[in-house]
This record gives C-alpha cells, structure tokens and sequence, in this order.
C-alpha cells in the first residue's frame, strides 16, 4: 500500500490569521495508511500534524513538515442505540454527524457555536458550549483509539489505557493521531432559545439566579456600553418555531456591521457608537424561536474575527468583567468590538481542560476583521490577558494566547503528568510544532 502525498498545498485556518506550506500533504483512507505516513516521517525525520476543519483561530495545526488531513476519515462506524453511544472516525464534521445521529433519536448533549469543525479536532482543542450542568465536549467521550509515533494503535478509555484516556480527550494534537471516537449522546431533543435585554450590573448582581433558571444559559456584553442580551436555551416539547423577520433582521443586521466596521478602522471612535446602535437595532427585544437542538446550538461566522477566549474561576466572573470595563473606560482610545460572550462550564478531570477540577466562566472576546482587514487590537488583548491571568485564567487551546510553559505549569495541576505521557507517547516530538514548542518548552 502506497499513501499518495501532495506537494505545494497551502493551508489557512478559517479566519486567514495563520497559515503554513506543509512539505507534504496527506488526505488518508484509512488507519494503514496513515501509519504509513507515521513511518516514513520517522524514516525521514519529519514532523506530522492533523489538521480537521481548520476552524481554530490560531497556528495549532502549522507545520512545515508533514499534514495529514483528516477529511477522508469520516465515517459513522457504529451507533448503539441502546447505550446511546456513536463511534465515528475522527475526521467527521460535527454538521455531518448531526443528521445521522437524527435518524437514530439521538443527540449531542452540548455542543459549540460550530459545526463545520472534526470530532477529534473539537475534544482536541477543548471545545465547549455552555451550562453548569455541563462540561466541555471532551467529557462526552468515552472511548477513543489513538495512533502514536512508533505505530502502535491504543484503544483508550476509562478502563482500558486510563491515563492515556486521561490525556487525550485534550490531546492538542501532540499526542498521536485520533483515528475513532465514541461519544455519549442523548435522546434527541428540541430548544427553545429566548433572548431578551438587560444590564451588566442587572446580570452580575443576579447572576446564580440567571444560572439556576437556564440550562444552557449566557449573556453577550456590548463593551463601551451598559447593555447585555440575556440568552437562555432550554429544553421544549413545542414544535419548531422561527420568525422569517429575525433572521432576516440578522442577515441584513451583520452585512451592515461590517460596513460600519470596517468605516470605524478609518475612524476608531465609531466603535462605541456602532455597539450602542447594534444593540438597539437587534438585541434590544425579547425574541424567541425552537428547533432541533445542534440547529440552536450552532450559528454562522458571518465573517472573520480575531478571538480570545479564557476559563476562569465562575467565582470570578464579576471581578473579571468589571476590571475590564474600567480598563476601556479608563482608556478611551483602546476599542473593542461586540460581543464578549460570557459562557459556563462544569469542571471535569480531564489534564489539560481549561475546566481541570474547577467550575469555570468562558469569557470571550472578538475584534472583527470587516473584508478581512486587520484591525488594532494588542492593546485590548494585553489588557484582557493581563485580567485574566490575574484571576486565575486559562486559554481555551484553540484560540491565540501569549503563554509559555512556565505560566501552563502554574495554571494546571495536572502538567506534568500530561508532559510525561506526551514523551512517552511520542519521545522525539513527531506531533509538535511551533505552537507547542511554546507550551512544552
């Protein structure tokens, strides 16, 4: 058998922030094949990463070595209805899995704001959703197998390679190569999303009261301003129901915010302007609308952004958003774009999940990149970094960050084991890159 590679293949991530030339390209069929690329790597020296949607907005899957593309590993490899468990390959796009999982009554119990991303890439990167009651994606895993540098395919899970397991529901990529997933799933079931106004201060001060009413509850802060939209999602037995005129409020709503946008990188002070104008004109009302859930989970990046996206300490999340509302009040000059979408997360066990033993509130911020021009943005990012390293946060692995492995070893009890396994699993670091070179050393 003979994989057959490809040279002079660029990629780009979703948002055109990173890219990279690999030396050779891979798209394998099948577990042989991508062993085969694993031997002639360590024949040749080279380094390898996986690479599934592409969606990460940070240089995690670069490399100038060798790619594999997971795209053609992407089958539904079984579906246990009694268990309510799904095994796919790892390459599956969660929009792909999502009709499969409906012609058996089932469902992912929580899931992100994207769907064109891979079942290994999203456990990977610790990807989550929202809900106290909930943990990131990774904790619906209970069963992978795993590829390492020299060949040998494990088959992990709670009781079978458990600190493996332990490991690689967050695996980064550096682990080996994600070949299959088992996923816990639920009965299939519909939202009801209703979204209405308040206040920072309202939210705050009421804040386990909004937690203990939604089970999938977060709110959106539209900096320079007092506002917020309050969004639950919750469980319902009515049928799906939308309204033609919010959605096409939306559609019409964000291709003017990028006109604004990009107006404002001519003339910064706009900004401020541009969030109080685009909460009245779409967030300013009580709106409601049902449907399948991964239909409510999951809505389109309507154009590209720069992102930042921290776990800290869910005690936390009122001195956090207070510091960095005084920080751009105190700093007029330095704008930032709506929304900073606030989400929380149950803790897990999991080494390298932002939620490691603690309940934890995302915080996430976007700069907006309006026809793909690059805006202003270090001195938000430092002033928001700075916060959240001060009340104990960790960067969602997906998304750019400026930490280095001395501030990883203070932020995760659970380092060094994860860095233990990491050699064991691939001694000459086969599965790194630039990105993790930054984490590891």
């Amino acid at each position: 058998m003979v994989v057959h590679g490809y040279k002079g293949v660029t990629f780009q991530n979703w948002a055109r922030t990173y890219g990279c030339c690999p030396e050779m390209y891979y798209q394998p069929r099948s577990v042989e094949e991508v062993r085969e690329v694993l031997a002639l790597a360590r024949q040749q020296n080279k380094r390898v990463k996986v690479v599934g949607g592409g969606h990460s907005p940070s240089d995690i899957a670069c490399t100038d070595g060798f790619m594999i593309h997971m795209g053609k590993m992407n089958r539904v490899l079984q579906v246990d209805t009694e268990k309510k468990q799904v095994t796919v390959e790892a390459g599956i796009l969660l929009a792909d899995l999502h009709p499969q999982l409906d012609k058996h009554g089932l469902a992912l119990s929580n899931m992100g704001a994207v769907s064109d991303v891979t079942a290994a890439g999203v456990l990977g990167s610790a990807t989550h959703n929202t809900g106290i009651k909930h943990g990131i994606m990774a904790t619906q895993v209970v069963a992978m197998t795993l590829l390492a540098a020299d060949g040998t395919l494990l088959e992990c899970s709670e009781s079978n390679n458990a600190e493996v397991f332990q490991a690689a529901r967050v695996h980064l990529g550096c682990l080996g190569v994600i070949l299959t997933v088992t996923l816990q799933c639920v009965p299939r079931f519909h939202l009801q999303e209703t979204s209405f106004p308040s206040t920072l201060r309202e939210v705050l001060d009421n804040l386990d009261s909004h937690l203990n009413k939604s089970e999938y509850f977060r709110f959106l802060w539209f900096p320079h301003t007092e506002n917020v939209s309050i969004i639950y999602q919750d469980h319902t037995t009515k049928p799906p129901m939308s309204s033609a005129s919010w959605f096409w409020d939306y559609a019409v709503g964000f291709y003017l915010l990028e006109f604004l946008l990009w107006i404002s990188t001519f003339l910064p002070g706009l900004v401020q302007w541009i969030n109080h104008f685009f909460f009245w004109l779409l967030f300013s009302r009580r709106r409601e609308h049902s449907q399948l859930s991964h239909k409510v989970f999951t809505y389109e990046c309507r154009f590209k952004q720069h992102v930042q996206d921290w776990a800290i300490p869910r005690e936390k999340t009122k001195e956090a958003l207070l510091a960095l509302k005084a920080t751009l009040e105190a700093n007029p000059k330095m704008v930032a774009h709506f929304p900073v979408e606030v989400r929380f997360t149950q803790g897990d066990d999991i080494l390298l999940s932002p939620c490691f033993q603690r309940d934890s509130c995302y915080m996430n911020i976007i700069m907006y990149r309006p026809y793909g021009k690059d805006v202003p943005r270090l001195d938000y990012w430092l002033a928001y970094e700075t916060i959240m390293k001060r009340v104990g946060g960790r960067p969602h692995w997906a998304k750019a960050h400026n930490c280095t492995r001395k501030d990883f070893e203070k932020m995760y009890p659970g380092f060094s084991k994860f860095c233990a396994i990491r050699e064991k699993l691939d001694p000459s670091g086969m599965f790194l890159n630039a990105y993790l070179e930054k984490v590891f050393y």
